[in-house]
């Protein structure tokens, strides 16, 4: 057995899980959350944990057994606890606001860039050079971070453009460094 999939799920006691047929709903404090499993896994809630099984050896149905474990767990920790993602921007004269339902970012651009704000995930921005991304489905938060970080990728030389928080930017010497050696 697949040493990830064979783990149960404990379900906390605040979280209402339904299992019908192939639809798995949980439901928690923070929002409700659905996934279709595949015709290879079969799971089973009894005694507040959810236990999942495969219907053969196959590679590819060991790899979805431990998948298929891992999001239902990210969809428990979801909605008792909920996902955050932070961003920085970093640059002379950039910044981000949040005006609604849209993200505006003023960034090297001669125009502002307006990112408009998916159902289901909430953006703050604490700082003008800060924005905080946070929802219950992990894969989104993760994808709207990549999305926005995108829109201007930190450069090379200076370092300038959004990053997460925490990441290191590896700059490269400039051309007048590079000649003098």
């Amino acid at each position: 057995m697949s040493r990830v999939g064979k783990k149960p799920i404990v379900i906390p006691k605040e979280v209402k899980v339904d299992l019908k047929e192939k639809i798995l709903n949980i439901e928690g404090p923070k929002g409700k959350l659905t996934l279709r499993l595949c015709d290879a896994i079969s799971a089973e809630y009894k005694d507040n944990s959810v236990i999942l099984s495969r219907k053969s050896d196959a590679k590819a149905d060991k790899s979805l057994h431990g998948l298929t474990r891992a999001l239902i767990d990210n969809m428990v920790k979801g909605v008792t606890e909920g996902y955050k993602k932070s961003l920085e921007i970093i640059g002379v004269g950039f910044r981000a606001q949040v005006q609604g339902k849209v993200l505006n970012l003023q960034l090297r651009f001669s125009h502002p860039v307006n990112y408009a704000i998916p159902e289901g995930i909430k953006i703050e921005t604490p700082k003008a050079n800060q924005v905080i991304i946070s929802g219950i489905d992990k894969e989104k938060v993760g994808e709207v971070a990549a999305e926005i970080r995108l829109i201007c990728p930190p450069e090379p030389y200076k370092g300038t453009g959004i990053r997460y928080s925490g990441e290191l930017v590896k700059k490269k010497v400039g051309k007048a460094q590079a000649t003098t050696k």
